[in-house]
């Protein structure tokens, strides 16, 4: 293949870095910095992050943007279509991971594992001193998933063996699922006592985890939160974890990251994690791959292999 030069506009995995450089003429600048002639240059992009409708003006002769993550809301895929740009993600990939973690961090919170490990460790058992019975246990629990697209279904799946009921709301109802619906995210609070958030980030998603969503979910209610901290009013679930409006919260990710509020911080039943749902070496290798592959497909066989739902070019 011809020497097509592709942009990385910031930090990105070392491996596809590595991989790009393999086949393509590599840029690493800020897009909007470039002089005329380098930004006519630039055929694709490999980002890891924010990819706005201003950088995408500034890049005439781009085509392909392919973005490392299965959520692409930081890159404006609807502006990009507007200009015939396919924009690509890493879907797949990661599902296994993302719902192993969901359940890890499901147990970790209901049994309390990570603060028992603390006291261990901090030198508490002792001959007649036992770490205290955790309030709640999974047994019996009845489990809803908020937005059961591929990696829900893979919560759902791994949630079956434990014996718990499940349900789930999505904008829509999949005829397929052999879990109960419910029409509105307050019906299926009010239904269960253990809550999954797995949406994406869009406008409809925006806090819809509120004060009265919590309050539906109860005083023993447990929320687990894999998916984005756009979707959480965080000064509201941290008001319900200290007043007992709810039992317990698990969160891997958070509104303003990686700046979490110290009114989650300061709470013992608040388990909290970096943004890490994902972060294995093998998935990431995974993710790093098909970034490359996406930019490989199209530039060699006309094809990408992941497109984004809004992209003028389909797999």
């Amino acid at each position: 293949m011809s020497r097509i030069a592709v942009l990385v506009p910031g930090k990105i995995h070392e491996r596809v870095l590595t991989r790009l450089r393999e086949s393509f003429d590599v840029i690493e600048a800020d897009p909007v910095a470039l002089d005329a002639e380098a930004a006519g240059r630039i055929r694709g992009v490999a980002v890891s992050g924010t990819f706005n409708a201003t950088a995408i003006d500034s890049l005439p002769n781009v085509e392909l943007i392919s973005s490392f993550g299965v959520g692409y809301d930081g890159v404006n895929a609807k502006h990009a279509a507007t200009k015939g740009v396919i924009v690509t993600n890493t879907p797949d990939v990661l599902n296994d991971e993302v719902a192993d973690t969901a359940i890890g961090l499901l147990l970790n919170t209901i049994r309390e594992l990570p603060r028992a490990e603390n006291w261990l460790r901090a030198g508490n058992w002792k001959p007649g001193q036992n770490y205290p019975l955790s309030r709640f246990s999974l047994k019996g629990r009845h489990v809803g998933i908020y937005g059961l697209g591929r990696i829900g279904q893979e919560i759902a799946k791994r949630l079956e063996p434990f014996k718990v009921k499940i349900s789930y709301h999505t904008r829509t109802r999949h005829a397929d699922a052999p879990y109960g619906y419910y029409p509105s995210l307050k019906d299926l609070a009010e239904a269960v006592d253990t809550l999954i958030s797995i949406v994406p980030r869009t406008p409809q998603t925006h806090k819809t985890i509120n004060a009265d969503i919590l309050s539906a979910l109860g005083p023993d209610g447990v929320f687990i939160n894999v998916g984005r901290g756009w979707t959480v009013d965080e000064d509201a679930i941290a008001a319900a974890l200290k007043s007992g409006t709810i039992g317990a919260a698990g969160l891997d990710v958070f509104y303003d990251e990686p700046n979490v509020p110290a009114s989650l911080l300061d709470l013992p039943n608040a388990v909290l994690l970096p943004h890490l749902a994902s972060g294995s070496v093998p998935t990431r290798n995974a993710m790093a791959d098909l970034v490359v592959d996406n930019l490989i497909g199209w530039f060699r066989n006309g094809k990408p292999l992941t497109p984004v739902p809004e992209t003028p070019v389909k797999a």
